[in-house]
């Protein structure tokens, strides 16, 4: 399909890239219209690659005759950068963002049943951070994630941008009954593994072999850690030693050398 020029941001063909930097918005906005955006030449492949279906794409004029790839049936839309700045609300430095349709969520049970390992994340609502795990969840052979009702939304742009596609790599579902789910996870078979710094937690190193048979590794918010709720479903507590005094670690490093342990 050929390019259509965007001269002004006030185009109702573009409404999906409006304000892009506006979280409450583009929260209240994309999960109700079904659609994701992703950001960059890979990320967008990635989506692709996935089996997600592109609404549009937007892109800097100038690098229109560069892309390749993108399905046809698609309308690809070009702007100068002004414009571009003026829709977005931030310099697409990238150069190319793309509307994507979103899928139906795996239902829990049939998820679980397919899952050796899982992480499951309690109140994580900072898209970095959420973005930075589920790439080390990819890498590091984690078969799927549970969210809980307060988590953020894995398919914002900045979650998806820092986990360079990879929420795309890994399914996952949201609960809509906590803690109701953690029990659910229990009896599907898993261990459930808080990790805390708190009292009588043992070190993740320690795992016993029965543990290590189907782990869940359960991790909270940065900061508040995981509720009192969430760490007595658990059927263990478990702590990354630490030297120097250091008490604790960001959750998505601490989650990498989590995920690293409990499937080696």
């Amino acid at each position: 399909m050929p390019a259509l020029s965007i001269t002004s941001p006030d185009d109702p063909r573009i409404g999906d890239y409006l304000a892009l930097t506006d979280v409450e918005l583009r929260t209240r906005w994309e999960p109700p219209n079904g659609l994701f955006i992703a950001e960059g030449e890979l990320v967008i492949q990635r989506a692709l690659r996935a089996g997600y279906r592109m609404r549009s794409a937007l892109v800097d004029e100038k690098r229109a005759d560069q892309l390749t790839g993108l399905p046809p049936e698609a309308p690809l839309y070009t702007a100068p950068p002004p414009v571009l700045e003026s829709i977005t609300g931030f310099h697409v430095h990238r150069g190319i963002l793309a509307s994507f349709h979103r899928r139906e969520l795996p239902a829990m049970e049939e998820m679980l049943a397919g899952a050796r390992s899982l992480a499951v994340l309690e109140g994580l609502n900072t898209h970095t951070n959420l973005g930075a795990l589920f790439r080390s969840a990819a890498a590091l052979g984690i078969d799927a994630v549970v969210l809980s009702p307060n988590c953020a939304d894995p398919l914002y742009r900045r979650a998806v941008r820092v986990s360079m596609g990879e929420v795309f790599a890994i399914p996952y579902a949201k609960s809509d009954d906590w803690p109701g789910t953690l029990k659910a996870i229990r009896a599907a078979g898993f261990s459930l593994l808080a990790m805390t710094p708190g009292e009588g937690a043992v070190s993740i190193a320690d795992l016993t072999p029965a543990q290590r048979e189907r782990p869940a590794l359960l991790l909270g918010a940065e900061g508040p850690g995981l509720t009192r709720t969430a760490l007595e479903a658990a059927d263990a507590r478990v702590v990354i030693p630490m030297h120097n005094g250091v008490d604790s670690l960001n959750v998505a490093t601490a989650a990498a050398i989590g995920f690293y342990e409990i499937t080696r």
